[in-house]
């Protein structure tokens, strides 16, 4: 019990030794005068000082051994920049602040950044966003909000992931509007995004003057704007916009972070006239100490202004916030540096009364350690990590919202690094995006204006009645371009091809798209001008298009945008054809080249060869002297060219090869006889021109149509002009071309491919198209430079171009006559048949000779195995061998049917006999081993005694039979 009293009395004195220490007072903390410049009329103004009260209470609470209080001194701006400033001067020679917190616009805070570089007080603001301000360069200028120029890159990023080629930038006429236009275009152009206007709204315009501007908008093309404003004047133009029918579907609305940042503070019959706009929002993470934080705040807020149960705090009052810490902590550092002093240095002689109250400011003496000690400050704020980096904050992370209902719904975010995402936690994993016509990837699902789902295409036909204006040639070329007037009705009617290719493409198109078709042509009917003249009209604003014959070249490309080509292209060189053949006494030779003659004649030879080894032993027909038979073989060989062969063919071997050489016969003969006919019946007409260079050397007179650019590619070749003619028709050119260069006419005539095939088409083979053709892009649309149009025409070509019914359109107006043989350029230097063709029929006729011919060989050869192999190896050589096998090649086979017709049965067999027993006889010498050679050539001599000669006849055959017999006999009494 005296312990626990001991205990109780122990703390009691130590509480009554720290009640009675002496602790510093509030008189004792250095006092800093800082400067507040706020429109406290306006709910920014109000919201900003209330989070700098709160900032600086919450700072001091935790940090209360700090030695420096900042002593605010509140001047209102009244919205008016000479308050401002006159404020700001105010403050620093009677209050002498050491900063300025403030003021709110980039207007106002373009003079009061000027007196604070002067001054050396360090302008603090958390709602001037002007690109401009960084333009001043002062050191002495913070600004604690995003830049403005950072968020166009989002913008371009959002129109380039739709596919938009076309965007308006409607922006309000001050300082604050004007400076991010430099920054947003150059994006955009860097996105190939097109800015055809700029929509100016001055401050203080009136509600019929932004209507007018609005309605001026809705008979352009472009339906994709871009609105850099301020909450009030930016919500006054989309309730007009909402009234006047600018807020129907087909129609795109993007803001800038100036009206997304403040869209909690509008009202609900703004935020209903904004539905399905995209924003650009500064993105603050949603921590838990934000939501304390704008607890507190609403709280508070309504304690200071009960009348604005409405208000929400927004990120510019975040910003306040962290200004105001990062400025109490900078003070903080700066008063403990020995060498600062408080107050200002007066510059200027007080005598003097040459100098305006602001030259006699004078210089805070504190401004350069408290403006070095602001920008070293680094902490983690109620917006993020703060950090300046010359001065600014650094470029951040934007939300991508999209106004539906009530509020807003993000549907994606921006980064510098990753660009469009659909949510940060992808950031990781995700490399960069491709953003050309990728939104479904990069951002969420959205509502366009007119309660739309479906994607605006970006653009469409003004609303102001007028149809598209659509330049037509009075062409020369009536198969292309069309143009008859009625003058009874005062009406004008265009056909042609190119105008049928334009109908089906405007039919291929997902939307309706109303045309009127203007002749470019004078009162009288006559042509305005040429091609180039036409297209120009486009470029000047005359016409909305050009729909014709129009070549897609690269020097008109510099003032118009073209679709993809709808037909071939090329300029090629058409000349007159004559029939160069010669019919001489050796045309008969012409059918077939040198090579295939020669390959014919030895495939004649061999196979006669062939027949005749086939035939030789066992038809009698090709027997006799060597003369004989050679011209047998060859007589049977080439007769079959004509199918006059009366010899018969015994082998089936030989019939085999016999067959196939005949068909090989049949073909070439049927093939000779058809370009023997075409050379001396059809006329083979040639080019008199084949080479430019020799028009071009010898000064001849070739010619063009009247006003085309070919003029230009044949004095770039190096033609003269006294050697380019022109005519305006297809007739003319034939007129000329029929004269000739030395008759006064021309020798060829250079133009594009499509008008040749015309001319050759109805003059037939009068001409023909030679070489070099020079590549152009073919016949296309023309549509103003970045004209919406050009992509969905081009896309609606290539699905005309692609259908069976472009074969129609070319038919009607092409259509090609039957009595024309040439229309091709291209003539065969000559027209004999070689071996090429041919190859494969003689391929065939020697394989299956050459397989007959190994049948043979093989068969012969095992028949007569017992004769020419059993021979005793002391005395046979392979010569000895070859030599039997001659020989007996040489004989007739006595089997063969063909012999034994017509003789007895007696001889039949007789000669079956002596064949028998001459084979066995020689076998039985083969185990004779101690013959000698002597002996052996006396057998193979008597042996073989009844062979006889060739020429022989039946009688000495049946002789050779007996002496055969009488001579084998004491062979077979050894044995």
């Amino acid at each position: 019990m005296m312990k626990g009293m001991k205990h109780i009395i122990i703390v009691i004195v130590i509480m009554g030794f720290m009640l009675l220490w002496p602790c510093p007072s509030s008189a004792e903390k250095t006092v800093i005068n800082v400067g507040v410049v706020l429109d406290l009329s306006e709910t920014v103004g109000k919201i900003g000082l209330s989070c700098i009260n709160m900032s600086l209470s919450d700072f001091y609470d935790a940090h209360p051994h700090y030695n420096t209080r900042m002593l605010l001194h509140v001047r209102d701006s009244q919205t008016d920049v000479v308050t401002a400033a006159s404020a700001a001067v105010e403050l620093m020679k009677k209050e002498k602040v050491e900063a300025i917190m403030g003021p709110v616009t980039s207007m106002q805070a373009s003079f009061v950044v000027n007196l604070g570089d002067k001054a050396h007080v360090p302008i603090i603001s958390f709602t001037a966003t002007s690109p401009s301000l960084t333009s001043l360069g002062s050191s002495y200028f913070f600004r604690i909000a995003q830049n403005d120029s950072t968020q166009v890159h989002a913008i371009s990023d959002i129109i380039q992931s739709f596919g938009w080629r076309q965007a308006v930038p409607i922006y309000i006429d001050n300082d604050y509007g004007r400076a991010i236009i430099p920054f947003l275009t150059n994006s955009l152009q860097q996105a190939n995004i097109r800015v055809p206007y700029l929509a100016v709204i001055s401050p203080s315009a009136t509600a019929d003057h932004i209507e007018e501007e609005l309605y001026k908008l809705m008979t352009m093309e472009t339906r994709v704007f871009v609105v850099h404003m301020v909450g009030n004047p930016g919500s006054t133009l989309f309730a007009i916009a909402d009234r006047i029918g600018m807020m129907k579907q087909g129609y795109v609305w993007i803001v800038t972070n100036g009206m997304a940042n403040t869209l909690a503070s509008l009202d609900a019959s703004d935020i209903q006239a904004m539905q399905g706009v995209l924003g650009v929002k500064t993105y603050v993470p949603k921590t838990k100490r934000v939501v304390d934080f704008q607890a507190r705040w609403k709280r508070r807020f309504l304690q200071d202004n009960p009348a604005m149960v409405d208000a929400s705090i927004n990120v510019f009052g975040l910003w306040a916030y962290d200004a105001s810490t990062a400025l109490a902590s900078a003070v903080e550092r700066a008063n403990n540096n020995n060498n600062s002093k408080p107050g200002f240095q007066n510059t200027m002689n007080n005598a003097s009364s040459n100098f305006s109250e602001i030259d006699n400011i004078g210089v805070s003496q504190r401004g350069e350690e408290l403006r070095d000690a602001l920008s070293d400050t680094r902490f983690s704020g109620l917006a993020g990590q703060f950090g300046l980096v010359n001065g600014e904050l650094e470029a951040a992370t934007f939300q991508i919202i999209n106004v539906n209902g009530n509020g807003e719904k993000v549907i994606g975010f921006w980064t510098p690094q990753k660009r469009l995402t659909r949510n940060l936690s992808s950031l990781i994993k995700s490399s960069t995006t491709d953003l050309n016509n990728n939104h479904d990837n990069v951002l969420g699902a959205m509502i366009w204006p007119g309660d739309s789902y479906s994607v605006p295409k970006g653009w469409e036909i003004p609303t102001n009645g007028k149809k598209l204006r659509i330049g037509v040639p009075v062409s020369s070329r009536p198969q292309f371009v069309k143009v008859e007037n009625d003058g009874e009705t005062n009406t004008t009617k265009v056909t042609g091809f190119s105008i049928d290719v334009f109908e089906a493409v405007v039919q291929a198109l997902p939307y309706a798209l109303p045309y009127q078709f203007i002749p470019f042509a004078k009162p009288n009917g006559e042509s305005a001008g040429t091609y180039d003249d036409l297209i120009m009209q486009v470029y000047f604003g005359v016409f909305d298009a050009v729909v014709a014959d129009t070549t897609i070249i690269a020097n008109r490309s510099k003032y118009v945008d073209f679709t993809l080509p709808y037909t071939e292209s090329g300029v090629s060189m058409v000349v007159p054809v004559k029939d160069k053949s010669k019919k001489g006494a050796w045309v008969f030779l012409k059918p077939l080249t040198w090579d295939l003659w020669m390959t014919t004649g030895c495939s004649f030879v061999f196979f006669g060869f062939v027949v005749w080894v086939l035939e030789h032993r066992i038809n009698k027909d090709f027997r006799g002297p060597p003369s004989h038979q050679i011209g047998t073989s060859l007589w049977f060989s080439f007769s079959t060219m004509v199918f006059a062969h009366r010899e018969k063919v015994v082998s089936n071997t030989a019939r085999f090869v016999v067959i196939i050489w005949v068909f090989v016969v049949l073909i070439l003969t049927q093939s000779y006889t058809a370009n023997l006919s075409s050379l001396l019946t059809v006329e083979q007409l040639r080019p008199t021109v084949t080479n430019v260079n020799d028009l071009i050397k010898y000064r001849t007179r070739v010619g063009y149509h009247t006003g085309s650019f070919v003029r230009g590619i044949l004095l770039n070749l190096g033609f003269k002009d006294f050697q380019l003619i022109t005519y305006n028709s297809t007739a003319q050119c034939d007129d000329l071309l029929s004269r000739g260069s030395q008759n006064g006419g021309i020798a060829a005539a250079f133009d594009e491919i499509p008008y040749i095939r015309i001319l050759l088409g109805t003059y037939c083979s009068k001409y023909t198209m030679v070489d070099p053709t020079f590549k152009t892009d073919g016949f296309g649309f023309v549509f103003p430079k970045s004209s919406p149009l050009v992509g969905d025409v081009s896309r609606a070509i290539l699905k005309v171009t692609e259908d069976p019914g472009m074969k129609e359109i070319e038919n009607a107006w092409f259509e090609k006559q039957s009595s024309c043989q040439q229309e091709d350029a291209s003539v065969s230097s000559s027209n004999s048949l070689g071996l090429d063709s041919f190859w494969g029929l003689f391929l065939i006729a020697a394989l299956a000779s050459i397989s007959a011919l190994l049948i043979f060989a093989v068969t012969f050869l095992y028949d007569h195995r017992h004769q020419w192999w059993f021979i005793h190896n002391d005395y046979s050589t392979w010569t000895t061998r070859i030599r039997i096998l001659l020989r007996i090649f040489d004989q007739r086979d006595p089997r063969s049917q063909r012999f034994r017709r017509g003789g007895t049965d007696s001889v039949k067999e007789q000669d079956k006999d002596n064949y028998d027993q001459s084979s066995s006889t020689i076998g039985r010498h083969h185990h004779h081993h101690d013959h000698s050679l002597d002996a052996a050539s006396t057998y193979t001599e008597s042996s073989f005694s009844f062979q006889g000669s060739p020429c022989e006849d039946s009688n000495s055959d049946n002789s050779n039979v007996e002496q055969n017999n009488l001579h084998s006999q004491p062979s077979q009494q050894e044995n």
